[in-house]
């Protein structure tokens, strides 16, 4: 079912597709599909293949703040004014490391590229008004999690690329060499950039060279699942020595409510069957989405975990969240029949 799914859909919503699912801990599906452009410079893809990760990258560089905090260096509930001086003068005093986190420190969701083309974006980030007061409402931040990458820098003193190559196993890279570009999968011929390849395709991290705290990273599905599975593992005796487990729990339980999307510290929550994945998963399942058409959510009562990655905005910016949530729906029907691979 999931593999007629995943072939009914290639060249319609995308070019390229890896899909992995863990059931216990353990891999019970992953293939790979189509290949990483559809012209003559088309080439095959594989179960390794690094895809443009865009905002799942959110959930790298939150637990690698997580295992800050984990080490004493922040604390999730104090101001961040000792690490920010810029936010010692206005609204932005009271924001925490939690509001940021959970997408509640008020900060603006993003910015058209456009207008800060030729600005400092991580000062454009640090700098601007706040649209909302901390604490009072999720606003999916983007400059948030642009933040959160200063914060680790300065507290470190280590750049946020060279974190993410010691923090994650095998190292996590923001910036593919030259000689890999061509086997990635492309993205959006965006008109400004041409079609996008082996780059970074979000505009605000593409203007920060391609390293920032919400987007940039690039990685295969089991990069991707290796990271759920220290949260899922931690509830079933299959605990990371990377993060304690209470941190673990906290991240992955409702820290702000909303109508949509309920939040966690860095994940996404299930909120009603209308998120992208679908019906049968259980309330307290946590996941993510990224632009370019990359995903992954997991279930903790049933044990399971489901990354997609693949290239959607290659065919425009359409919204694919009745494919993910069918995919998720299939991954859950697997699971429950117990016949694995199908």
């Amino acid at each position: 079912m999931i593999h007629k799914l995943l072939q009914a859909n290639l060249g319609k919503e995308y070019t390229a597709a890896v899909a992995r699912i863990e059931h216990r801990g353990r891999v019970i599906f992953e293939r790979a599909y189509g290949t990483t452009r559809a012209d003559v410079l088309a080439r095959p893809v594989y179960v390794d293949t690094l895809f443009d990760l865009a905002s799942l990258t959110k959930l790298f560089v939150a637990t690698l703040v997580l295992q800050i905090v984990a080490e004493g260096k922040l604390a999730l509930d104090e101001p961040l004014t000792n690490v920010l001086p810029e936010w010692r003068s206005d609204d932005h005093r009271a924001i925490t490391l939690r509001m940021l986190l959970a997408h509640t420190s008020g900060m603006n969701s993003g910015a058209d590229y456009r207008a800060i083309l030729d600005r400092n974006v991580e000062a454009f980030a640090l700098n601007s008004p706040l649209p909302a007061a901390p604490g009072e409402r999720v606003v999916y931040s983007d400059l948030g999690f642009i933040a959160l990458g200063a914060i680790a820098e300065r507290v470190t003193g280590t750049s946020l690329a060279t974190l993410c190559a010691q923090c994650f196993s095998p190292p996590l890279r923001f910036q593919p060499r030259a000689a890999q570009r061509a086997t990635i999968p492309a993205t959006e011929d965006d008109g400004w950039r041409g079609r996008v390849q082996g780059i970074v395709h979000d505009e605000k991290a593409y203007l920060m060279g391609g390293i920032a705290g919400h987007a940039g990273l690039f990685g295969t599905a089991a990069d991707v699942a290796r990271l759920t599975e220290r949260y899922l593992g931690a509830f079933h005796g299959r605990a990371c020595a990377a993060l304690p487990e209470s941190l673990i729990r906290e991240a992955i339980t409702e820290q702000a409510g909303d109508p949509v999307l309920r939040r966690g510290l860095g994940w996404a929550l299930k909120t009603s069957d209308e998120n992208s994945c679908g019906r049968f998963m259980d309330r307290s399942s946590f996941g993510h989405t990224g632009f370019v058409g990359t995903c992954v959510w997991a279930d903790p009562v049933r044990d399971v975990q489901g990354v997609l990655l693949t290239n959607a905005v290659y065919f425009g910016r359409g919204d694919i969240r009745d494919f993910r949530a069918e995919f998720y729906e299939a991954m859950m029907q697997l699971t429950l029949s117990g016949v694995e691979g199908c």
